[in-house]
């Protein structure tokens, strides 16, 4: 499993040009799932997503994770999930890339709304897009701070 996540000063997703997910605050996470993923792959994506400490404290270090940001009265601070099969492109023949990697739809579906129900079950705000839709995600990077994370190169 693959995530790219930013951190964001605003996120936003649209599909059919209707709204779909916002937050004002806190990380972007795309997220692939790519063939044979098992829970412990996504797991690992979500623990690592929820205590990433990429936020500034008090003396501008790096140093909070998204739980640890105060949070002001009607702020949506929180993670903006969009599933994204792409991540799992191969470019390495050609000039078309490949997804072979990537897991098939119906199984990467349950693997990406299992990840949402499990920040939300650790207490997050989880703003999503729809699955297999076209959407159009507009984002502020802060910092800019984009961290890539995969399952599969952990050692």
């Amino acid at each position: 499993m693959r995530a790219v996540v930013q951190r964001v000063v605003d996120a936003s997703v649209v599909v059919a040009g209707e709204p779909v997910g916002r937050i004002d605050r806190g990380l972007l996470v795309y997220l692939g799932v790519e063939r044979g993923d098992a829970r412990a792959d996504r797991e690992y994506i979500v623990g690592k997503v929820a205590g990433m400490r990429i936020f500034p404290d008090k003396a501008g270090r790096m140093n909070l994770a998204l739980e640890e940001l105060a949070v002001r009265p009607g702020e949506r601070v929180g993670i903006l999930a969009i599933s994204q099969f792409t991540l799992h492109g191969d470019m390495r023949k050609g000039r078309r890339p490949s997804y072979n990697a990537a897991e098939d739809p119906e199984k990467a579906q349950r693997e990406y709304e299992q990840a949402v129900a499990d920040w939300r079950a650790a207490g997050f705000l989880v703003e999503t897009g729809v699955f297999g839709a076209h959407m159009s995600v507009g984002y502020t990077n802060d910092g800019p701070v984009t961290i890539v994370l995969d399952s599969r190169r952990i050692l």
